[in-house]
């Protein structure tokens, strides 16, 4: 249980105990509860949009964006803002590419990416019934690919933000991924739309990945989460 509260304490804004991050219990141990987080993180938004049910939709949309960016504290869109501007300017050469990811200050090139991903979310979010499933869906597997990224890619920056997470046991991880794909197919059609759409992205990102820089970091997961994250709003939302 510790090690699902240290989970939420890293993903979100959630006050937790700060014992829970104590010597004892590392990073690895947290991965695998990474899928259950993204699924609270699911509920909380489900319950805002079955509150905002009856407002107008972009305003229900835009107060749902901004407190999924306020609960998860904007974690992975510096990622991904950090990788687009490594990805552009790096141009094909992987040192470059791992220098520009550690540089803290964001370029026109992840301010450009933030905004795209931001604007498909709201697209998406605007397009749907709220609540819907769409609304647990994303963040759910926006997170259970976290745990496929660490089970099937290398982690090539030692000492960076998710080394920690390297050694998480393979029996957890692959729980966690079987919670969502139960909660997917218990999602019905919806359901079953998100899970391509997030596997399609996580295939696309592990080829790029490993073709840039021979594996993973920190900065490209949050990318992933995001990407996946619109992606599933995306695929949710268009007519079937």
């Amino acid at each position: 249980m510790r090690a699902l509260l240290a989970a939420i304490g890293f993903l979100t804004r959630l006050p937790v105990p700060a014992r829970v991050f104590d010597g004892a219990n590392t990073p690895a141990t947290q991965l695998a509860w990474y899928p259950v987080v993204g699924g609270l993180i699911g509920v909380l938004l489900w319950g805002l949009g079955w509150v905002l049910a009856a407002a107008p939709p972009l305003l229900a949309s835009a107060l749902l964006l901004l407190a999924w960016v306020v609960l998860t504290g904007g974690l992975h869109l510096d990622g991904l803002a950090d990788s687009a501007d490594a990805w552009v300017g790096g141009m094909g050469d992987r040192e470059r590419t791992l220098a520009i990811m550690k540089d803290p200050r964001s370029g026109p090139m992840g301010v450009t990416a933030v905004v795209l991903v931001l604007l498909l979310k709201f697209a998406g979010l605007a397009s749907l019934p709220h609540p819907g499933s769409a609304l647990w869906l994303a963040p759910l597997l926006g997170r259970a690919v976290l745990a496929a990224a660490f089970l099937s890619t290398p982690y090539v920056r030692r000492g960076g933000l998710g080394s920690g997470l390297v050694d998480a046991s393979r029996p957890g991880c692959l729980a966690g991924l079987g919670f969502a794909l139960v909660l997917c197919l218990f999602a019905g059609w919806p359901g079953m739309r998100a899970l391509l759409a997030a596997m399609a992205i996580f295939t696309l990102w592990r080829v790029a990945c490993m073709r840039r820089l021979g594996g993973m970091t920190g900065d490209t997961c949050g990318a992933l989460t995001e990407l996946v994250e619109a992606a599933v709003l995306v695929a949710v939302a268009l007519p079937a």
